[in-house]
């Protein structure tokens, strides 16, 4: 890398395993607590895992429940209908 390149955070979506940039991907973060979070900043403090902005990816990790096993925490519907409200806009 040379020295004026700016350093740019790299992240895998959990639904396609593409590696894309931080600020492409959407964060949800389990705190200590326990309560899940949509962290719109990827700055929130506890466990996180990024997904694309793609329902494609939503719809996989809803149906697999891999966000829930990552996560450790159980997740209802809401929740998941909450973050298509996000990647729609």
């Amino acid at each position: 890398m040379e020295k004026n390149q700016k350093y740019v955070p790299l992240r895998r979506c959990m639904a396609c395993n593409e590696q894309k940039e931080k600020k492409d991907l959407l964060r949800i973060v389990r705190n200590k607590e326990g309560i899940l979070e949509i962290d719109l900043s990827g700055k929130k403090n506890g466990r996180g895992a990024y997904i694309c902005k793609k329902e494609e990816c939503l719809n996989k990790i809803k149906k697999t429940k891999r966000l829930e096993k990552v996560l450790n925490i159980n997740i209802d519907e809401q929740f998941y209908e909450s973050i298509r409200g996000v990647i729609i806009g």
